[in-house]
């Protein structure tokens, strides 16, 4: 998003671990309408640290409550591990996007997480939804990902979403020049679908929740 490195910048460990109010970590971004809450390295301490604490699930959902009138959505990105921050992402969202790469591995993953969405539908958010699956680095050259695409369509169905993110050169240039896509190259194969993705979801945030209405997201 084209934030440059600040080891003095308050994070989300600051809002999870001492308590600091929203308008001292907010950020506001290049594009406009997009605020972001910072994260570093810290937060993998955060998840070491939140153990002992009271209501260790609750915390995050508590922080983005006091954001409940201020945005639409609210997007988790979550990092590629069950921990305890994974857990507080999952109790605070509506809804979990699933990406998944277009490979073997990674089929194995999704009925793992699956389980874990229930348990956590049991337990600690009984409102969980998937908002869908969604196919990344897709290389239509290759049968291995015309294969896994297949599969999941077949197994999931509509819980698929339409759009597709392909392998895309630009896609990868984009951060090192720490822009967005749509900065980037708004004309890349990339953009396009990352595009169609965002007017999918709203789509179906509407059609769920009404027009207007918030939508917290978690990427897991």
């Amino acid at each position: 998003m084209g934030f440059a490195k600040d080891p003095s910048r308050r994070t989300l460990y600051h809002a999870l671990i001492l308590n600091e109010p929203t308008e001292k970590i907010l950020q506001k971004s290049q594009v406009s309408g997009l605020d972001v809450i910072p994260a570093d390295k810290n937060l993998a301490g955060a998840a070491v640290e939140l153990v002992t604490s009271e209501n260790r699930e609750y915390r995050l959902k508590a922080f983005l409550e006091g954001l409940a009138e201020q945005y639409k959505f609210v997007i988790l990105d979550c990092p590629p591990a069950l921990d305890l921050l994974t857990i507080n992402a999952l109790v605070a969202a509506n809804a979990v996007l699933v990406p998944i790469q277009c490979e073997y591995l990674a089929l194995e993953g999704v009925s793992e997480l699956l389980d874990t969405l229930m348990r956590i539908r049991r337990t600690l958010n009984p409102t969980l939804e998937v908002e869908g699956i969604l196919l990344t680095m897709y290389d239509e050259r290759t049968t291995l990902s015309r294969q896994v695409a297949t599969d999941l369509r077949s197994f999931f169905g509509a819980q698929v979403f339409q759009s597709v993110i392909p392998r895309n050169v630009r896609l990868a240039e984009a951060p090192s020049f720490g822009k967005p896509i749509l900065f980037y190259d708004i004309h890349s194969k990339g953009a396009e679908s990352y595009t169609q993705l965002a007017q999918e979801v709203i789509a179906n945030a509407e059609k769920r929740l009404g027009t207007g209405a918030r939508s917290a997201h978690s990427g897991a």
